[in-house]
């Protein structure tokens, strides 16, 4: 399973719009795409404008080119985009070590 994190840098003030936009965004576009297992967004304490989104992908070719080459990108990058200051930085990563008391999705 392949972990991709996008820094995502939002507008300053639409926190909240953007809390429920990010949220609608996943659960009905990226969810429904091949090889998606599972996400979570988390939002910064000290920089309330910073969200880490992490998704878990069956495999690296699920997300760079089965998603990201569909129309749902399309369609996922409408919702969420308005609000970015800046373009996400994205990044895949493999597990190599975890905590007994952590899923392996975690």
């Amino acid at each position: 399973m392949i972990l991709e994190v996008a820094d995502i840098l939002i507008q300053p003030g639409r926190q909240a719009e953007f809390d429920a936009e990010i949220r609608r965004g996943v659960e009905t576009v990226i969810a429904h795409a091949h090889g998606f297992k599972g996400y979570k967004v988390q939002r910064s304490l000290e920089t309330p404008e910073r969200y880490l989104l992490m998704i878990w992908w069956a495999t690296l070719e699920d997300h760079t080119l089965g998603f990201r080459g569909s129309l749902a990108f399309s369609e996922w990058r409408g919702i969420v985009g308005p609000f970015f200051a800046q373009p996400p930085v994205v990044e895949h990563f493999d597990l190599i070590a975890k905590s007994g008391d952590l899923p392996a999705a975690a």
